[in-house]
């Protein structure tokens, strides 16, 4: 009798029960279901992200193109390192607010940005927005201050 228990036990010891498997893989479904949604929708964080990064280099241009206009005496365009074209300037010394000024001195590509200026670009702000964004992902630029501002990412 005694060598029937011990064998018994043995046996326990070389595997899972059912019981034991079917436990583990609802503890994982339950742990999936809990994450999965966290992971799911990436795409609206890397357009945020796109969009902070425009921001910083419309910001970092605007202030390289108005230094570089203050030193060449406070008169016509700005010609750029990287600009495929010299960088039109606003009468205030900022890039101004289309595809000749902003968009060329911050070297945003069209395909990934839609940058809308004003009716008059020397004054009025430009919209710069991410390219393919399902609502609100902008921000304006304004060509007489080079300052950035309506920050909205509530869209990516």
């Amino acid at each position: 009798m005694m060598m029937t228990v011990n064998n018994m036990s043995v046996r326990k010891e070389k595997g899972f029960t059912l019981i034991e498997l079917v436990m583990v893989i609802v503890i994982l479904g339950i742990l999936a279901a809990f994450a999965l949604p966290r992971f799911a929708d990436l795409g609206g964080d890397a357009r945020r992200a796109t969009l902070e990064g425009a921001e910083g280099a419309v910001k970092s241009a605007a202030a390289i193109a108005h230094s570089k206009w203050l030193a060449q005496g406070s008169t016509g365009d700005v010609e750029m390192e990287g600009a495929a074209a010299d960088i039109t300037m606003s009468p205030d010394g900022y890039p101004t607010s289309d595809d000749a000024g902003i968009a060329e001195a911050a070297q945003l590509d069209s395909n990934d940005y839609t940058v809308t200026p004003g009716t008059d670009s020397d004054t009025d702000t430009a919209t710069i927005e991410v390219a393919g964004a399902s609502g609100t992902c902008e921000f304006t630029y304004n060509p007489t201050t080079g300052a950035t501002a309506g920050f909205d990412a509530s869209g990516c």
